[in-house]
This record gives structure tokens, C-alpha cells and sequence, in this order.
């Protein structure tokens, strides 16, 4: 077993992976910018290394400087968490090359899956249903060339940027004189944002939902999937209401789904925890990414299968098997996560600042993952999402009526949250019937904006 983690990120996903390594008797490291010296995680860490300034390029993306707190404090592995360095095969290779282990997959499974046409590819070959697309890469060029992909894909087509992510470098099309002209500006911005020009076609789904599989693999090629999640309550891509399991998918769609998902981590080699991003319409499922970490919304899948997904990585990470096989997972009940973010509820611009009073929810059923307590100052530099409020009841309606009351006692005061926006979501019709399309909270934000005026 590892002896000493350092933890290579920060907020309330530091702290989570904290816990976790002190519940298994590991020495824990923490890394902080100067504007993090107060964080929790760097109080209840058993070391704690400055990285450098606020900016987080000079600091938790600081690769030599991450490197160089492991070696001085003697860690003998790195946890990236999510976000920052997590997807970064470069980090990978590095802390393995430093003679530390990287508590992830390997630097190469990194690299295929995070460009979306080698992972699509990848996907292909192992039997997980993909978007119907262009084979690879557009041509440069080659107008007519791109038409015909267009014609055969059929309209409306979505133009993404291969080496994207996180909801930019996409462009909807739909017709084919606005094809071309979207394909150029797709590929100047994927150019400029990600360094990698290459762009990509796949039909446009009307109104999918986001439903997401959890898999866990160890080096022994063991794979198992932990159900499914369901992550359609989004604005501009970024997630804001997660449940497990999701609404209206069947025992054998989900089993269906799970064992092509782990016959691909089997293919590629795959360890540790990941997941698999699939639009689901008319009962189909269409592979869009597979995330090559821990996710922000891991709670709900370990509320509803008891699985620790974090102590799982860790102990892949340390050559050690799996603790559970495919028999040993049973979905239980049902859970929800909102995502409390620093944020107006309604305009969505930041409120960083001094937290004056915090109360949080608690009572059975109830979990929250924050890293914020009374007195603390959210920075201005970081991603405005300060914790997550989870419930989880033995079935859905149970789950969203504690989350109703949970949401009712969050009190933060001194900043804005976005609070408010997840109670109404919570006593909202359509919201609360289940199964809604990603489109639905933009639809309903665009409608509630149009009632007050």
C-alpha cells in the first residue's frame, strides 16, 4: 500500500481525497497557491507545500514545482483529482518518470482518449455505440469532400474541435450553406484554444439526454461498471444537477451499456476510475467522450453502490485488485448532487469573498463534500463551485425530498450561491417528472428571464 500521497489539487476534491487516504492510514501531502494558505485541505493535511502564487499556471499547473514538493516531502505518489493536471498525459508521464506513481491511468490511455477521434475510434473497434460522424478528422481543403460527409451523416451536424473539451469549440450546423464557413471558424478557435486545429463531424442529436457510466479497473485487467448517471441539467456544457441512477433507463439497457464499457477498458488497458459520456435519445446510447479521472459528481454512484471510488483508485494505484467484482454491485435507491457554486443564482457572475456565517445541512441521507467553513475567503482565481449538497433516498422521490429540505437549511452568507436556483429547480414540474433533455435548463433559464420582463 502507498505510504504518502501528495494531493495535486485543491477545494473541496483535495479534501475528499484527504479522507480518503487518512480512512486507509496514508500520510497525506497537501499543495496550495498563496491565495489557498487558509484552505482546509492545508489545515487538516498531515504537510502542506506553497506552490506558488494565486495564478494557477504558476502554480497548480505548475508541473516542476508539484514534482519538486513530492521529492522534498518524500510523497510516494500524486493524486491529480479532477480538472488542472488530471487529464494532462504530459503530468502523467512526468511523475512516473520522477520515480513516483500517478494515481490515474497510464500517460498513453490519457493521450488516446483525450483526442476525441482516437477515443472515438478506439470505441468503435470495441463495440460501445458511437454518434454517427465523420471517419476521423475533416480534410483541409476539401469542400466537396466535407458536403458528402455532411449529406451522409445527415443534417443538423455539430462541428467539435478534436482536442476539446469542456463545452467550447463547437458549432451547430444547420444547412448545408452554413457548413463550410463553420467548419473554418471551428478550426481557427480549436486552433487557437487547444493548440490543435483538427476538427471533427457528428449528427446533431435533438434532444438527448447526458447519461454517464462509472467503471473502475485494475491492473490485473478486472473492469466492473458502477451503474450509470444521469447529468442533463446543464448550462453552456457545465453540469449543475446530477442524479444516480438515472430515470427511465432499464436493468437491461444499463447492463447492455456497462458490459460494452468494460469489454473497452479491457481493449485499451485501461486502470483506475473513469467514465464514459454518452448521449442518450430514443433509447440509444452514443458515446461523446470518456473522462480518464475521478468525476465532480462521483458522490451519487458511491451513495447508490457503497463503492469508495476514490480508496478504489488508490488501491489499484498501489498494485492491489479490486475490492468488489460485477456480482457485488447492486444499485440501491437514488441519489441527487447539486453543485453550490460562488456564483449569482441567475446571472451566473462570480461572487468570490468572505464567507460571514455557514450553516450546512445534515440528517440522514444527507452529504456534503465543501471545503468552505465560517470566516473562509473564496478566491476570485479558481472555479467558482465551493461544494456539492448530495441526498440519497430509497427511491427518487424520497432522494429529492430531502435534498428540498437540505437546500432549504444551506445557509452561506457574505457571498452570493447559486442556492436558489436549485430550489426552484427542485419544486419545478418538469424537473421533478425526470428525464429531461440537456436543452431543458437553458429553455427553462431563457423562459423564467422572459416572465420578468
Amino acid at each position: 500500500m502507498l505510504k504518502k500521497i501528495l494531493i495535486a489539487n485543491r477545494g473541496e476534491i483535495a479534501l475528499r481525497i484527504l479522507r480518503a487516504c487518512h480512512e486507509m492510514g496514508i500520510a497525506t501531502v497537501a499543495v496550495h497557491s498563496e491565495a489557498d494558505s487558509d484552505a482546509l485541505h492545508v489545515k487538516l493535511a498531515d504537510e502542506s507545500v506553497c506552490i506558488g502564487p494565486a495564478n494557477s499556471a504558476q502554480s497548480y499547473l505548475n508541473i516542476p514545482a508539484l514534482i519538486a514538493a513530492a521529492e522534498v516531502t518524500g510523497a510516494d505518489a500524486i493524486h491529480p483529482g479532477y480538472g488542472f493536471l488530471a487529464e494532462n498525459d504530459g503530468f502523467a508521464e512526468q511523475v512516473e518518470q520522477s520515480g513516483f506513481v500517478f494515481i490515474g491511468p497510464r500517460a498513453e490511455t490519457i493521450r488516446l482518449m483525450g483526442d476525441k477521434v482516437s477515443a472515438k475510434n478506439a470505441m468503435k473497434a470495441s463495440g460501445v455505440p458511437c454518434v454517427p460522424g465523420s471517419d476521423g478528422a475533416l480534410p483541409e481543403n476539401d469542400p466537396d469532400a466535407i458536403y458528402q460527409i455532411a449529406e451522409k451523416v445527415g443534417y443538423p451536424v455539430i462541428i467539435k474541435a478534436s482536442g476539446g473539451g469542456g463545452g467550447r469549440g463547437m458549432r451547430v450546423v444547420e444547412k448545408a450553406e452554413e457548413l463550410i464557413k463553420a467548419v473554418e471558424m471551428t478550426r481557427a478557435e480549436a486552433g487557437a484554444a487547444f493548440g490543435n486545429p483538427e476538427v471533427y463531424m457528428e449528427r446533431y442529436l435533438q434532444k438527448p439526454r447526458h447519461i454517464e457510466i462509472q467503471v473502475l479497473c485494475d491492473e490485473e485487467g478486472h473492469a466492473i461498471y458502477l451503474g450509470e448517471r444521469d447529468c442533463s441539467m446543464q448550462r453552456r456544457h457545465q453540469k449543475v444537477i446530477e442524479e444516480a441512477p438515472a430515470p427511465f433507463i432499464t436493468p437491461a439497457e444499463r447492463q447492455k451499456i456497462g458490459e460494452a464499457c468494460v469489454a473497452a477498458c479491457q481493449r485499451i488497458g485501461y486502470r483506475g476510475a473513469g467514465t464514459f459520456e454518452f448521449l442518450y435519445e430514443n433509447g440509444e446510447f452514443f458515446f461523446i467522450e470518456m473522462n480518464t479521472r475521478v468525476q465532480v459528481e462521483h458522490p451519487i454512484t458511491e451513495l447508490v453502490t457503497g463503492v469508495d471510488i476514490v480508496q478504489e483508485q488508490i488501491r489499484v494505484a498501489s498494485g492491489l485488485p479490486l475490492s468488489y467484482s460485477q456480482k457485488d454491485i447492486e444499485l440501491k435507491g437514488h441519489a441527487f448532487e447539486c453543485r453550490i457554486n460562488a456564483e449569482d443564482p441567475y446571472t451566473f457572475v462570480p461572487s468570490p469573498g468572505l464567507i460571514t456565517s455557514c450553516h450546512q445541512p445534515g440528517g440522514n441521507g444527507v452529504r456534503i463534500d465543501s471545503h468552505i467553513y465560517q470566516g473562509y475567503t473564496v478566491p476570485p482565481y479558481y472555479d467558482s463551485m465551493i461544494g456539492k449538497v448530495c441526498t440519497y433516498g430509497r427511491d427518487r422521490q424520497e432522494a429529492m425530498a430531502k435534498m428540498r429540505v437540505a437546500l432549504n437549511e444551506l445557509a452561506i452568507n457574505g457571498i452570493k450561491t447559486n442556492t436558489n436556483l436549485h430550489r426552484d429547480l427542485f419544486n419545478d414540474t418538469g424537473f421533478c417528472q425526470g428525464g429531461q433533455s440537456i436543452h431543458y435548463l437553458e429553455q427553462w433559464l431563457q423562459k423564467r428571464k422572459e416572465s420578468q420582463h
